[in-house]
Order: structure tokens, then C-alpha cells, then sequence
């Protein structure tokens, strides 16, 4: 199992410098020097040579700022596409966008019962095997958050992120496992930490639909609305997708976790593509659905 980076002291920092400046990889200047990085090898992994083209410009994935802030910051400025003006959504897809736009209202809370069952309910699906000690225990690093209690990382996104981490458990095991565990492809010894990341694609997923919009202006978010009307989970399951296509992207850019960034921006730029598609009706109609596995 690759197990995802954790942070750690400065030393960390120091570590991380050395490895890229073995492979001449630029860094900028890092946004806040005080809050230290690190990584913790993966095992049994390789280290590839980065891709070049892609390691031209890396940021440091430093906290929660970085990963919910820093990570969108190049990315927010959408391309527009060509889509029609007059779309208008029907009552049924009214609706739904509406019910889904009310899961994204609602935060992370550990006081809400529901919500730790919810928590408790994605360690048993992620490892059957492991019985969790306590709802705040450093075993959540081995699933890829950055501390000992995931309610801190999903405050970049709410209890919407936690959902979908679930139902791609759930709904598809085998590719779940298979992300979660790393065990396909040439890994880098520095892997990205798994669960943080899926928090990450929830966030970007919700950038490129527009959701936090009246209506869709593009035309993925467009196309997106009717799928909605064909199947109410379609954004649970365009979220496995996307995540399936980000660690597709990973090992196709040979990338390491310094290059996070970089990755989920393609991964961005190919779903929109995808998204684009005329005549895009179901969600079964989208070139990377074939990449899930149940």
C-alpha cells in the first residue's frame, strides 16, 4: 500500500528540496515558509523522473490554504465554451439542482450524529478489516488526511465531500480500492495523500458544473443539468469519475505530489472537454465512464 504524504517538521522542507533539485524541478517561492511540507515514501514505489513540461511550475501543497485555496487559484478563471443562451432548466431538473445545491450548503459537523456514522461508515468500507480506535486517531493518515481528524479537512468543503468519498466506496469497491491502495501503475515515492485529494475533486467538480451559480452559463454545466434529469446521482458518480481520470492523469504526467496542482488542472481541462460533447444526454455517454470498475 502507498502510503500518502503526512506533514512534518522542517526537515521535511529540506528533504523535499533536495529530491527536486535532483531533478531540476523550479519551485516558487513558498506562500507561507512557516507551515512546513513533507512527504513519507510510498513502499515498494519507484520515483520516476518528472515530466518537465508539467514541473515548470509548482506550488507546494502546504495545509489546508494550499489545498483549498492555492490549488484553485490558476484554475478558477473558466474557458468559456459555446452554449445556448436561452437554456432554460424544467421543473424536474429545477429540482434536483436544487436538492443538490442544498447538500453543498451543508457543513462538516461532529456533533451531528449522522455525520459520524457517515465517517465511521467510510473507514469500515475503506478497510473491513481494521477496526478504527477513535474517530480522532493518527490511522487516518493511512488513508490519506493530512491529521488525525478528517473533520478538519473537510471544512474546505463540507459534508458534500464526505458523501462522495462514501458512494465511490460504495457504489464502485473495486476502483475505490484500487485508488485508495495505489496499486496500479508506476507510483511516485512521494504519492498524493488519497483522501485530501478526493476533497479536492468534490471542490473542482463544483467549480466547472457552475453549481454555486442560479443557472449554468457553460456547456458542461449545461450538459450536466440533463444528465441530472436522467439520474438524480449523477454528480456522485461524475465525481468517481473524475477521480478515476485524476490518477489517470497522475501516471500519464509521471507526476509526484508536488505537481498536484498540475494534474488536477488537466484533469479539469479533459472532463470539461468531455463535458462538451454534443448530444451528452446520460452519464454512461461519457468517453471516461468505462473507466470505473464495481
Amino acid at each position: 500500500m502507498g502510503i500518502p504524504f503526512q506533514l512534518q517538521s522542517q526537515q521535511g522542507i529540506q528533504q523535499a528540496k533536495a529530491l527536486l533539485a535532483e531533478n531540476k524541478i523550479m519551485i516558487k517561492k513558498e506562500t507561507s515558509p512557516s507551515e512546513p511540507f513533507g512527504g513519507q515514501p510510498a513502499k515498494n514505489a519507484s520515483t520516476p523522473k518528472p515530466n518537465m513540461a508539467t514541473a515548470a511550475k509548482v506550488n507546494a501543497m502546504v495545509g489546508n490554504k494550499t489545498w483549498f485555496g492555492g490549488l484553485f487559484t490558476g484554475s478558477g478563471k473558466k474557458r468559456q465554451v459555446h452554449a445556448e443562451k436561452n437554456f432554460e432548466m424544467t421543473p424536474l431538473q429545477e429540482q434536483r439542482m436544487q436538492k443538490l445545491k442544498d447538500r453543498l450548503n451543508i457543513p462538516f459537523d461532529e456533533t451531528r450524529l449522522d455525520h459520524l456514522t457517515s465517517l465511521k461508515a467510510l473507514w469500515k468500507t475503506s478497510f473491513p478489516d481494521t477496526e478504527l480506535t477513535s474517530l480522532v486517531s493518527e490511522q487516518w493518515k493511512d488513508m490519506g488526511w493530512q491529521g488525525p481528524n478528517p473533520a478538519t479537512d473537510f471544512r474546505g468543503c463540507g459534508f458534500v465531500s464526505l458523501e462522495n468519498l462514501l458512494f465511490f466506496a460504495r457504489r464502485y469497491p473495486a476502483s475505490f480500492q484500487k485508488l485508495l491502495l495505489k496499486t496500479q501503475g508506476m507510483r511516485a515515492t512521494w504519492e498524493y495523500p488519497f483522501a485530501t485529494a478526493g476533497v479536492n475533486v468534490s471542490h473542482m467538480l463544483i467549480q466547472l458544473l457552475e453549481l454555486n451559480s442560479a443557472r449554468p452559463k457553460t456547456l458542461p454545466g449545461i450538459n450536466f443539468v440533463r444528465m441530472l434529469s436522467e439520474q438524480e446521482d449523477v454528480f456522485d458518480i461524475l465525481y468517481c469519475i473524475a477521480f478515476e481520470m485524476m490518477d489517470a492523469q497522475w501516471l500519464a504526467m509521471r507526476a509526484s505530489y508536488m505537481q498536484f496542482n498540475d494534474v488536477l488542472e488537466a484533469t479539469k481541462s479533459q472532463l470539461e472537454r468531455e463535458l462538451s460533447l454534443e448530444d451528452l444526454l446520460r452519464i454512461q455517454d461519457l468517453p471516461a465512464y468505462n473507466l470505473l470498475l464495481k
